[in-house]
């Protein structure tokens, strides 16, 4: 059976809303092992002067927790 865990990131970009889960989704695969779903809670942008200047996303990763390492006894 599987134990899997979840934490809310939030990422950015400059190029639009793919860019900023793949960007969420590529650094936090350098963080956690497993990493099996990211789920877009909510999507933003920053406006200025008019324009569209960055694209935000709030995820929810889940990602499968290891197993324990296995106990050894040491026989004297």
């Amino acid at each position: 059976m599987a134990i899997m865990k979840s934490e809310q990131i939030m990422s950015e970009s400059k190029k639009g809303f793919e860019d900023a889960i793949q960007v969420a989704v590529t650094r936090f695969s350098k963080t956690v092992r497993n990493l099996r779903s990211a789920n877009v809670n909510n999507m933003s942008t920053v406006v200025s002067n008019g324009k569209v200047v960055m694209y935000r996303v709030n995820l929810q990763m889940t990602f499968e927790v290891g197993e324990p390492p296995k106990k050894t006894t040491k026989k004297k």
